[in-house]
């Protein structure tokens, strides 16, 4: 039996010869046209994970609060009080790359519908971004167009966008990374499944209709990016958040009646991919009529109706005899709805197009029993990270209490601190943030860049509707905390390492807040795991991310795989993003009246640095793989610093209790740029001064100023409180808090004292909040 396609019309779909033989196995025949490319997306990493499921494993996915965990739309976890909360997050890198615009608009657009189709009302949205330099025009191009994405289709649909992190590095030119979470408050009794169930049940069709747009877009997710990129725009979705507005009600009302037995997204792979995998989650069969299909476009055959990825829509199991009570609700939201199938008996997907079977497929050959690849793990650290390993401190040039030469020219230590804090990826990103809806809905309690971590005030929609809610006084107090994060530079230098450091610093960020750090979402976004680097890079990545996850309890309830994010260099060789495996984590506040900002209060109040004992075999903070040594010396070399756990429970537990005892009235984690620039950002943010002694007297002072790494947080308190609070820190602490400073009036500047009270730098904060503030805004205006 000769094979009815070319090996470039299989390449085309995604699918190497090996696989295209393992299909022809399982069904016993070739496959159609359709089947092909159903098979194409289903099998692709975006989907099934073939190269990321094994190491996946080893993540911690339980807990007392996980109610949910890896394998349906989203995670779950309880927040007490009945109080049950969705979140999740999932990349549209290579679709914005090509289209900016939609590309990040349906990224948000597909988070929430992971969100809502668990029954949970989507109450705020995250992001984290990669980009290129802004040096690069088309970089400015793409982040425009990101931003202008992200902040249309969730200001229009009425979800406020709380927090986040953007990066700038030339690793992620042409290849930007563009990661959404999302969180939603359970509003349904029950928690909703994708597993169908019942058989005869009807299979429902509901939300917007079904065109060309988005064709193949699971394919296009798990390719290389190249020249030919560009042709691909058809694989990129176009949105309507209006529409999904509507689907939120329809479906949450619908969902409430009790008559949904299940539900799914058509996100990634379509039709396809929400046939097949409620089919295997219930262990039963879908048949599905295309012909019942809502079209937008004429002439679409199969092979279109089951690749194409257009937004806004859902497949539902619902209950035989209510179909019609739940097409009512839709139809009154001005939505599509239809019976475009029925539940089977016999575990397969069975296509039915013009009253002939257009394609059928057991069910696990598409969802679960896919492709499974076991990598070898390079037996050592590649060249590159050998020789980044092997750079310490002693390589720069010397340095004094008054700066140091670079390239024949002095630098003073003020003129650093302020060269670091217009540096993009240290900068204030207000010029993003304000085109952002951050507080609709009435529950954001710490607007962007005013903290660590978005904190949002968590109450059911009965409470909304049904009393007159006042923000101030209020019995509603329990809130959420959330946050992204990921030091990719680290991450790329030592993946293990940095990748635990990720978590670390997530609950970190939390704790500056005052809350207790719950679980985690992630998102893998890596280069080409067929390469022995890219594979070492995502293997010791996940082993960092599940040692950490079981020391600090914040188990992973779900997340997204984004491999083969690389392009293609000038030699027209593919490079690699760095390896970023974004953190999503997500923390409970008891008490919404109790949590603190970054910004320093009043005048007057006592500095303290939180931190942990230097490690014997890594001194912390350290300069390797620091934002001062990229931005200032042009290195990106060295080790970055290793996680303490132990430090680091204990150092975030003090400044949560710190915070919730109302000690504690500002709280800033040390990160990128180290003590001076969290010093500054604290300084920025209140209109205040500081004058600080550094806590060491040894080693370099661009080591003591700019170093990164440890568990290290700046935290003030009130005058009045000193003693109760030095009291209780020395209990939990020992050694590992020390007074460093005092706030003091905004015209005396920042002064940063070293050994013998020698002056070590000295900002005016106008200057440093201006250089600050406006960073971005001027690069995109000195270009335009």
């Amino acid at each position: 039996m000769s094979t009815p396609f070319s090996p470039e019309e299989i390449a085309a779909e995604g699918i190497k010869p090996e696989e295209y033989q393992e299909i022809v196995q399982r069904l016993g025949r070739h496959p159609n046209k359709a089947e092909l490319g159903m098979f194409g997306v289903m099998w692709s990493e975006h989907c099934c994970y073939k190269n990321s499921r094994p190491l996946l494993k080893q993540f911690p996915t339980t807990s007392d609060r996980v109610l949910i965990g890896p394998g349906e739309n989203a995670g779950v976890v309880d927040l007490g009080d009945g109080l049950h909360l969705a979140f999740k997050i999932e990349s549209h890198n290579h679709p914005s790359a090509i289209e900016p615009f939609q590309g990040a608009a349906t990224g948000v657009g597909g988070i929430l519908r992971d969100i809502f189709t668990m029954g949970a009302r989507p109450i705020a949205i995250l992001n984290s971004l990669r980009f290129g330099s802004l040096d690069d025009a088309r970089t400015r191009r793409i982040f425009a167009g990101v931003i202008e994405g992200i902040s249309h289709y969730g200001n229009c649909i009425g979800v406020p966008t709380v927090g986040g992190e953007i990066y700038f590095d030339p690793a992620y030119t042409g290849n930007p990374l563009v990661n959404v979470m999302a969180l939603g408050l359970m509003e349904t009794p029950e928690i909703v499944m994708s597993g169908a169930a019942g058989i005869g049940n009807p299979v429902l069709y509901v939300g917007s209709t079904t065109g060309r747009d988005g064709m193949g877009g699971a394919s296009f997710a798990s390719a290389e990016l190249t020249d030919q990129s560009m042709d691909d725009r058809p694989a990129v979705q176009v949105g309507d958040p209006f529409l999904e507005k509507c689907l939120v009600e329809a479906c949450l009302e619908a969902f409430k009646t009790g008559a949904v037995v299940a539900a799914q997204d058509m996100g990634a792979a379509g039709i396809t991919c929400s046939t097949s995998e409620m089919a295997a989650k219930g262990g039963i069969g879908i048949e599905l009529d295309l012909d019942k299909i809502p079209a937008r476009e004429k002439g679409m055959v199969p092979y279109e109706y089951l690749l194409s990825e257009s937004q806004e829509r859902m497949l539902f199991v619902a209950e035989k005899g209510r179909e019609g009570e739940l097409i009512e609700i839709f139809h009154r939201w001005g939505l599509q709805a239809v019976v475009a199938g029925s539940a089977i008996a016999e575990p397969i997907v069975r296509i039915l197009y013009q009253g002939e079977i257009a394609a059928e497929i057991p069910a696990t050959a598409l969802a679960d029993n896919t492709p499974i690849y076991h990598r070898e793990l390079l037996s050592e650290a590649p060249e590159y990270a050998a020789k980044a390993w092997a750079w310490t401190s002693a390589a720069l040039p010397p340095c004094t209490p008054e700066g140091i030469e670079i390239n024949a020219q002095h630098r003073s230590w003020s003129e650093i601190l302020l060269q670091l804090l217009e540096t993009p990826s240290i900068a204030s990103k207000q010029w993003v943030y304000r085109q952002y809806d951050h507080q609709v809905q009435n529950n954001t309690v710490i607007l962007p860049g005013g903290a660590d971590a978005a904190v949002i005030r968590v109450r059911p929609q009965e409470a909304i509707q049904n009393s007159q809610f006042n923000p101030q006084n209020s019995q509603y107090l329990t809130g959420v905390a959330a946050t992204t994060d990921c030091n990719a530079r680290h991450v790329y230098l030592n993946p293990y390492e940095g990748a635990k450091a990720a978590v670390v610093e997530a609950a970190r960020n939390l704790s500056c807040v005052g809350a207790e750090p719950l679980a985690i979402t992630d998102n893998l976004n890596f280069g080409s795991p067929e390469k022995p680097v890219g594979y070492w890079q995502l293997a010791e990545a996940c082993r960092g991310i599940a040692e950490a996850c079981r020391e600090l309890g914040t188990p992973v309830t779900g997340g997204n795989v984004s491999l083969y994010n690389e392009t293609l260099d000038a030699e027209g060789s593919p490079q690699a993003i760095y390896p970023t495996p974004t953190i999503g984590m997500v923390g409970l506040v008891p008490d919404v009246t109790k949590v603190c900002g970054l910004a320093w209060q009043e005048e007057g109040d006592l500095i303290y640095l939180l931190e942990s004992p230097p490690l014997p075999v890594s001194p912390s903070p350290t300069l390797g793989g620091s934002e001062y040594l990229a931005a200032i010396h042009a290195i990106v070399a060295g080790q970055p610093p290793k996680v303490d756990f132990a430090a680091e429970r204990k150092v975030q537990a003090a400044c949560r209790e710190g915070i919730r005892k109302g000690w504690v009235r500002s709280a800033h984690d040390c990160s990128e740029g180290g003590l001076a620039v969290a010093i500054a950002e604290c300084c920025i943010g209140g209109e205040l001064g500081a004058e600080v002694t550094l806590p060491t007297n040894e080693g370099r002072w661009d080591e003591a100023l700019f170093g990164e790494g440890g568990a290290r947080i700046v935290v003030a308190v009130k005058p009045e409180d000193k003693e109760v609070w030095e009291g209780y820190a020395r209990e939990q602490l020992g050694a590992d808090f020390q007074p460093i400073g005092r706030v003091v009036a905004k015209d005396e500047g920042l002064k940063v004292l070293g050994a013998g009270q020698k002056l070590l730098l000295k900002v005016k904060i106008c200057e440093a909040g201006d250089r600050w503030r406006k960073a971005i805004e001027r690069r995109l205006a000195g270009a335009m």
